[in-house]
């Protein structure tokens, strides 16, 4: 597998990106991947290039449409554009997250002023601008895929009985389960801000930094910068909130990163 290194650019941490040799399949069925776009040239030319290497894709022109399919039959991650008729990605985004963890890639054009950070603040995965190679995307769809492949979509309380359930006071986090509640609630959390708070809470009280937690949310497959983990923490945080207005159990460092408070 060939490996492309890749420099630090506008602030950007350096990541590495792997070409792909086909793709991913979830056990022994091909992934499904919904395009949701409004322009047919993209939609045509991307899902011709993700068929080719291995993947079951659907096409959408609006977020209406897209989003009736997404609950009745949801893909293992769906490729929003932001700018669309009828329901924009944003807005898409904002209600499928009402149900769904689905792992989300956007696609923006560098002409739209979009802040990715509110964007990851929603719950995205990643992002990419418009023009983009279809290999660029490739790798980051199968960057994701993999990440989500590491725990289960399903959201269970955790199992107190297991040993490699991480308890922290209120806190019960369960990294083969994909399972998280607060004081026996279940707490929804994406692929991302699971492996952030998954890193955090195995050591309390020991301050892990902005890079540090993007290794182990990104598993060094794409671009990310500060702001990206600052909207990821805020995140989790408001979700923690809703159950718990008290909650404090992250903590900013200024200027050094982030810790999970000591019980």
């Amino acid at each position: 597998m060939q490996t492309i290194s890749l420099v630090r650019q506008n602030g950007y941490s350096p990541r590495r990106v792997e070409t792909a040799s086909g793709g991913l399949k979830q056990g022994k069925r091909m992934s499904k991947i919904y395009l949701v776009d409004d322009d047919e040239n993209i939609l045509t030319s991307v899902s011709m290039f993700l068929e080719s290497e291995g993947y079951e894709v659907r096409k959408f022109h609006d977020g209406v449409t897209a989003l009736e399919a997404l609950k009745t039959s949801p893909p293992d991650l769906a490729v929003f554009d932001v700018k669309m008729p009828r329901m924009d990605g944003l807005e898409l985004l904002r209600r499928l997250r009402q149900t769904s963890n689905l792992p989300v890639i956007f696609l923006t054009s560098k002409d739209d002023e979009f802040d990715e950070a509110i964007g990851f603040n929603m719950g995205a995965d990643d992002y990419i601008t418009k023009p983009f190679s279809q290999r660029l995307l490739g790798e980051r769809i199968k960057a994701v895929l993999r990440r989500a492949s590491m725990t289960s979509i399903e959201m269970p309380v955790p199992q107190e009985g297991d040993d490699k359930v991480i308890r922290r006071g209120k806190m019960v986090l369960d990294p083969n389960r994909h399972a998280c509640s607060w004081d026996g609630t279940p707490v929804r959390l994406t692929v991302t801000e699971f492996l952030i708070l998954e890193s955090l809470a195995r050591r309390p009280g020991y301050v892990k930094s902005r890079d540090q937690l993007m290794d182990a949310a990104y598993d060094d497959q794409v671009y990310v910068d500060d702001r990206t983990i600052d909207s990821h923490i805020k995140r989790l945080r408001k979700k923690f909130r809703k159950t718990d207005k008290t909650f404090d159990g992250i903590e900013t460092l200024y200027g050094v990163g982030y810790k999970y408070k000591e019980a």
